[in-house]
């Protein structure tokens, strides 16, 4: 075995849907610097394009997660075009915080629709292409809500338990045809989708201390875990979860006894 190349993952064609912002578009330029042929998909053709342009060869689609047509549109033009399908990463989510009895229907149906509903469509779709080339890495986020909860997060943390669970169930459903399925969990990580706490300094420095780190993430830090599970380095790693928390979910952090 060549321990040098073990997280190398040259001419492997990678789709990173949410690369348009945030931890996709991190994970497009980790993806792509150790090997990858990378595409950037994204809500948002336009902000995708501007991460591909930035990656020698990457290509851009348009794909809304909430819609299978539109995933099995994405992943029939990647096959059409590459032949393969080695790793997928999947990242979009949205959060309306509420309390559970403040929330309205609708409210309910998109954040379900985007986190819960989109992987499942994701998953499903990369799942049956690489079950049939019988390889792949399908590479979900989660994140630490789907063990810790708060005022304000029940829904949201309910759409992250459930995608702990279809990447369970995918990846025993998939492992005898060689494909692994994996999520991340991150703790507080700087994205657009957090970006409204840094205003409130309370809020946001109570997340940083909550953590063993005592800081927020950068969305550069995610790379690391996706690398790792894309890899052959993970190679005889599917099914589990990886916290990148900071330490948030190993630590009760309400109060320091004198020692």
């Amino acid at each position: 075995m060549d321990y040098q190349t073990l997280f190398r993952i040259d001419g492997r064609v990678v789709v990173v849907i949410g690369a348009g912002s945030g931890i996709g578009e991190a994970a497009a330029f980790g993806l792509a610097a150790h090997g990858g042929r990378v595409v950037c998909a994204d809500a948002n053709l336009a902000a995708a394009q501007r991460v591909a342009d930035q990656i020698t060869g990457a290509r851009a689609f348009v794909v809304d997660v909430s819609q299978s047509d539109s995933v099995n549109a994405l992943f029939q033009s990647v096959q059409a075009e590459y032949g393969k399908l080695d790793v997928v990463v999947t990242t979009p989510g949205i959060n309306v915080r509420k309390p559970i009895v403040a929330y309205q229907d609708d409210e309910f149906e998109r954040v379900i629709s985007v986190n819960l509903k989109g992987t499942f469509n994701v998953l499903r779709a990369a799942g049956r292409l690489m079950a049939e080339q019988k390889s792949g890495s399908i590479i979900a986020f989660s994140s630490i809500r789907s063990l810790t909860v708060e005022p304000g997060q029940g829904v949201y943390a309910a759409t992250k338990s459930g995608i702990v669970q279809l990447v369970r169930a995918l990846a025993a459903e998939l492992g005898p045809q060689g494909v692994r399925v994996n999520a991340v969990a991150p703790g507080v990580v700087e994205t657009p989708l957090t970006s409204p706490i840094k205003s409130r300094p309370d809020w946001y420095n109570a997340y940083a201390e909550k953590n063993v780190l005592r800081r927020w993430a950068a969305a550069e830090e995610m790379i690391g875990p996706v690398v790792f599970l894309a890899s052959d380095a993970a190679s005889y790693v599917t099914g589990t979860v990886l916290f990148a928390d900071g330490g948030w979910t190993a630590a009760d952090g309400r109060f320091e006894p004198p020692l």
